[in-house]
């Protein structure tokens, strides 16, 4: 371990920054703030800068996924590039290990970065100095898009007299919805003797282990209704002794919510737009100033149940202008969910968008036959893995005959996005069977 003495210092760990990827699913809906956030991920880069400069950390780690794939043209580039000139005036140097995503960029390698942008080998793990903080970093970056293979067990062992870091873009032990890249244990990154592992891939913030910190810091910019909540960078101090302490900073420019409301016991459609509007009123407290894409979900027996799903369109467009009007337009209402069931019946009913009578997979006996093996087929597909894969594998055959301007409005190679739009097809199925009894 490093010896006493070594300057305090800040750095920036972030990750998954998928710059200039669409946010998937706002062009599909009418409403939708689309001019406002296009260029979401390029608002969160620059507040990233912002932090970084406001801060003076000593240097920044960017731990895979930087890009979105190949480019549309090089104004990606060129705008992470400017980001990373700003950071350079101030003599602040940032530290990069290519992701999936990064591998399959061809642009990416003919473009050249400011002086001051470091990204590590894909043939081996490499370590980077930092001498005024006695700082080591060690990483690899991704040589192709799927990596299985453990690449923490190559890295050096910690040295001696520094603040040791590993930067490493992995699923870790294995996260559900992503897919396993680079697995590792936990026991494996201890055994090193690094003071702190920097980790990419998670678009969750999660703090893996605390002596050393362990941490995935999520991605900067929620980039659909999968990726909920606050998103953002992770700050670190070390102290004169070495030790490392981590806040998490929001840097979303836009964020993407559910809110699911109880309306059990409401008598009337006016009574249930009275508790939608209470609880997004008190969503607009606990999230302060930022936008917000909600997708309302409300659920319980009630009275209003039949009123609600006889006049569907005329609910879901008073949800969403009393979400205007309460938020002063910062609510834009994704999608709204109906899982109400009628008050007398007290039925467990399936999740709906258009009217239907409430539906389960018991009273339409779905453990049989071809729509019971149609329903096996979502679940299996949502459980993510090989087949979650061959579907995705499937849908890049149509996606690559689409025109541009469609394509980015999809997310098919997206496994957060398919999960959710197989949501969407079980609800529908339901709902069809339910108008067919």
């Amino acid at each position: 371990m490093p010896s006493a003495g070594v300057c305090m210092f800040q750095f920036i760990h972030a990750a998954d920054i998928h710059l200039d990827s669409p946010l998937r699913g706002l062009e599909r809906y009418e409403g939708a703030p689309v001019d406002e956030i296009r260029l979401a991920t390029r608002r969160a880069l620059e507040k990233l800068v912002d932090l970084a400069l406001q801060k003076r950390v000593a240097f920044v780690i960017i731990a895979g996924d930087l890009f979105d794939g190949d480019w549309k043209d090089y104004n990606t580039g060129l705008f992470f590039a400017r980001q990373m000139s700003r950071l350079r005036e101030k003599s602040i140097p940032v530290y990069i290990v290519k992701g999936n995503h990064d591998a399959t960029n061809k642009v990416t390698k003919s473009l050249p970065m400011p002086e001051n942008v470091f990204v590590f080998s894909d043939a081996k793990p490499e370590t980077f100095y930092i001498d005024d903080c006695h700082v080591a970093i060690h990483g690899q970056s991704f040589s192709t898009t799927a990596v299985t293979d453990n690449l923490s067990l190559a890295y050096p062992q910690a040295e001696r007299d520094r603040f040791n870091i590993g930067v490493l873009h992995t699923c870790a032990d294995g996260k559900e919805g992503h897919a396993p890249y680079a697995p590792c244990k936990i026991n494996e990154l201890v055994g090193k003797g690094y003071d702190y592992w920097a980790l990419g891939h998670v678009h969750k913030r999660e703090v893996l282990n605390e002596e050393p910190l362990i941490i995935f810091p999520g991605n900067l910019q929620g980039r659909h209704i999968i990726e909920t909540g606050a998103k953002g960078c992770t700050l670190v101090t070390v102290d004169e002794r070495n030790r490392a302490s981590a806040e998490a900073i929001e840097l979303s420019v836009l964020r993407w919510e559910h809110c699911l409301i109880d309306v059990t016991g409401a008598a009337s459609e006016d009574e249930v737009i009275q508790i939608i509007s209470s609880e997004l009123g008190k969503l607009l407290i606990v999230t302060g100033e930022i936008p917000l894409a909600v997708r309302v979900e409300i659920s319980g027996a009630c009275a209003a149940d039949a009123i609600v799903r006889s006049r569907l369109e005329h609910f879901i467009n008073q949800v969403r202008a009393v979400a205007t009007d309460i938020s002063r337009e910062r609510i834009w209402v994704e999608k709204v969910k109906i899982k109400t069931t009628p008050q007398s019946a007290g039925l467990a009913g399936g999740a709906y968008d258009s009217p239907a009578d409430a539906v389960d997979a018991t009273s339409l006996n779905l453990a049989e036959g071809p729509v019971g093996e149609l329903m096996q087929m979502i679940a299996e597909y949502r459980e993510g893995g090989a087949r979650l894969a061959e579907l995705r594998d499937e849908l890049a055959d149509l996606e690559r005959k689409l025109p541009e301007e469609v394509k980015k409005s999809l997310g098919f190679q997206d496994d957060d996005f398919l999960k959710d739009i197989l949501n969407d097809v079980q609800d529908m199925l339901l709902d069809q069977l339910a108008q067919a009894k």
